[in-house]
């Protein structure tokens, strides 16, 4: 019989992505017992989403970790272009926008977690289990209680004021709690995103090339540059079923100025990776002892560049509620949890937020992969108008690149220590 450890924690936050580590690190500082559990045994792993935002950017810095992470390798981009047919139809020039982060940046994700988890290190409270999975949810009458966990460690049985599901879009901590997850197909395409080594700087510029139902992404990423390929959705069987050289010889075309990397580095579909493109939303994102943040709670198209810094204005916007709930839970007495009314003040704003964010992915969609009609072309003119020349463009350049401006960290709710 396999022995049990059992201990307690104010919160357990399951998944040590960006969303969880970022709520940890808060958490943490702030005075709060957290215990991070990860499944990956290191950060030695294949990521996506490298790609950070103004809003991301002004995060990381205000946590601190920020010009570390980029001390390990990362790449400026101050445009975004898309072009449909071999012409430019929208473009943004982030050097117009206003404040310090007026840029993306391609970061890999590993240098992001490394500094988040070293700066989470060695706080008291704090521990952080590779390489462990969640198997159960503690739970009495519908109230999480905590989660049972197993990893090198053995089996242990963390008891938690709350549980927080940061464990992804095919979140286990969700599929445990039984709370029914909204799929939507609302796009037409899956992506295969491959890298390639390049001469000299990367280009400055996140760029999208589509029309007639084809798409190609490119941007700038240390070492090299990153592209996604663009094929109808559920379409990968079809592609397998093809000579490789004549997939290879689609993207030699779609981009020709890289053709050479592209002949030397993809030899075979083992040297891509294929992203399941899809949206969708938990229909509760709290429930008494349990709380989902980042891709768990809310899944995007990597259209945009959204996922990661969703994720971390997530954390960032659920941290003073939590700590409130927290402290509303300890007043209720040694054994209560936090109560899924106490988080409303994060969980509504925050839904109605990512609600505008997957309708302009919507839009973004269309116009990348306009099928070349004139309906399509007048609908791709139309959208660049209004970027380019209206207020509401204005908004949308400043959602996509800002997200919500309340999300600012609050270092008056650190603890003084910290």
């Amino acid at each position: 019989m396999t022995d049990t450890d059992e201990w307690s924690t104010d919160v357990c936050v399951i998944g040590g992505g960006p969303a969880g580590l970022t709520l940890a690190l808060l958490l943490s500082r702030s005075g709060v017992a957290v215990t991070v559990v990860e499944k990956a045994s290191s950060l030695d792993r294949e990521y996506r989403g490298e790609i950070l935002q103004p809003g991301g950017l002004a995060v990381l810095d205000e946590l601190g970790v920020l010009a570390a992470a980029r001390g390990r390798g990362s790449h400026v981009h101050d445009r975004f272009q898309l072009y449909s047919g071999g012409r430019a139809v929208l473009w943004v020039d982030y050097r117009n926008l206003p404040g310090a982060y007026n840029y993306m940046l391609a970061l890999p994700q590993q240098h992001v977690l490394a500094e988040l988890l070293a700066e989470c290190e060695g706080r008291a409270g704090f521990r952080y289990l590779a390489g462990t999975k969640i198997t159960e949810l503690v739970s009495d009458g519908g109230t999480v209680r905590g989660a049972v966990v197993t990893g090198p460690q053995g089996r242990t049985v963390i008891r938690a004021r709350c549980v927080v599901g940061a464990d992804g879009r095919f979140s286990k901590t969700r599929q445990l709690s039984g709370v029914p997850y909204d799929r939507r197909d609302v796009f037409d395409f899956d992506l295969l995103w491959f890298k390639i080594p390049v001469q000299g700087e990367p280009p400055r510029a996140v760029t999208i090339r589509g029309g007639g139902g084809r798409m190609l992404v490119h941007y700038g990423a240390p070492p090299g540059l990153q592209l996604g390929w663009a094929l109808p959705h559920g379409g990968y069987k079809q592609l397998a079923a093809q000579p490789f050289a004549q997939f290879r010889d689609d993207l030699c075309r779609a981009a020709p100025d890289y053709a050479d990397g592209i002949r030397e580095h993809v030899r075979a579909l083992k040297d891509l990776s294929l992203l399941d493109v899809f949206c969708g939303t938990a229909r509760e994102w709290a429930r008494d002892g349990l709380l989902f943040i980042g891709d768990a709670a809310h899944t995007h198209s990597p259209l945009g560049a959204q996922g990661v810094n969703l994720a971390l204005q997530d954390a960032v916007l659920a941290h003073p509620v939590l700590l409130a709930a927290l402290e509303q839970a300890e007043r209720s007495g040694p054994d209560a949890v936090v109560p899924a009314s106490a988080l409303a003040a994060y969980t509504g704003p925050r839904t109605a937020d990512i609600g505008r964010v997957i309708k302009f992915q919507q839009l973004q969609a269309k116009g990348a992969l306009g099928s070349g009609s004139r309906f399509a072309d007048a609908a791709k003119r139309t959208m660049a108008s209004i970027v380019h020349h209206t207020p509401i463009g204005t908004r949308l350049t400043r959602m996509v690149a800002f997200g919500n401006p309340a999300a600012r960290v609050r270092t008056d709710l650190y603890a003084r220590a910290a």
